[in-house]
């Protein structure tokens, strides 16, 4: 038997996961493609945002690429890590370590190296040694800083655990300059800021979950109230920041969508400190996707015409 075939050898019922559409559905889950495919987005918008020479199609496709297998790879490794943890959280038993669809064995972590040891490599050769070593950075910090040491141990784990978003950014932004101006850098502040409250709101809606899995988020170590302040304040920084950005490179399109956002953020931010509960939690959560896809898509777009 081959290492690939070994490596995707399902547990029991596995001959009913063997159709196209159910291992796509099994490699979006494991690899968590779409929040990479989010954060491959942000270092696109830190490459655009950055002043100077523009990076060619090829570069800017390659980092795109080499940033979602690196986030893959990271993404792959905190659920074989927490595959235990999982099985007692409604949201996340059905994940395939946890249910048995994937086997879960040393070939995972050897593929895993493989993936990030790939991305950073191609990184390197093909853009910069500064823009492989943010892309490396990224993943490392959501797949060791934060799932292995701090997501147990403390309630500032997904504070600091939120650097990964940063680190993509300034991976794009290397890609054009290893010297950041203020652009890169209020970019990478606002995906620091951003993360936070957008695990937070989660968390308040899965306060149980967490609490009985043992992972101090802020909603279990703090209470939901403390939480939702925490949030309240994180949203009206980031947002601050987003509209600040607009006074450097994007232009009047950026601001529209930053604005439009960040309302919509701020709304649900107000709405969950008034009324803390799971559903004004989930709307608090689908708000901070919101605005933060009007924000890159604002940038993106706005390079676009420019």
């Amino acid at each position: 038997m081959t290492t690939g075939q070994t490596v995707w050898k399902a547990g029991r019922g596995a001959r009913s996961r063997t159709a196209p559409f159910a291992m796509l559905s099994l490699a979006l889950s494991l690899f968590k493609l779409r929040i990479g495919i989010v954060i491959a987005l942000t270092a696109l918008a830190g490459l655009v945002v950055a002043p100077g020479p523009a990076a060619s199609i090829w570069q800017s496709t390659t980092l795109f690429l080499c940033v979602l297998v690196a986030s893959a790879a990271a993404g792959a490794f905190n659920q074989y890590y927490e595959h235990a943890s999982d099985r007692n959280m409604t949201r996340t038993r059905e994940r395939p370590f946890v249910t048995g669809a994937l086997r879960r064995g040393p070939q995972w972590l050897a593929l895993i190296v493989a993936l990030a040891t790939a991305a950073v490599g191609a990184a390197w050769l093909a853009v910069n040694a500064w823009a492989a070593l943010y892309t490396f950075l990224g993943a490392f910090f959501y797949a060791v800083v934060y799932t292995v040491w701090l997501k147990r141990r403390t309630w500032w784990n997904i504070v600091i655990g939120g650097l990964a978003g940063s680190f993509a950014v300034l991976a794009g932004a290397a890609s054009v300059s290893p010297h950041f101006g203020p652009e890169p850098l209020l970019l990478a502040l606002v995906l620091f800021l951003w993360t936070p409250p957008h695990f937070w709101s989660l968390a308040i809606a899965y306060r149980d979950d967490y609490a009985a899995a043992g992972i101090p988020m802020l909603p279990v170590a703090r209470g939901e109230r403390s939480a939702a302040k925490a949030i309240l304040a994180h949203t009206l920084a980031l947002v601050g920041c987003s509209l600040a950005l607009a006074a450097f490179r994007p232009g009047w399109l950026y601001l529209a969508f930053a604005a439009a956002g960040g309302a919509l953020f701020i709304r649900a931010a107000l709405r969950l400190v008034r009324q803390t509960g799971r559903h004004s939690a989930m709307r608090c959560f689908h708000a901070s996707l919101a605005q933060l896809s009007l924000v890159l898509l604002g940038i993106l777009l706005d390079a676009a015409i420019a």
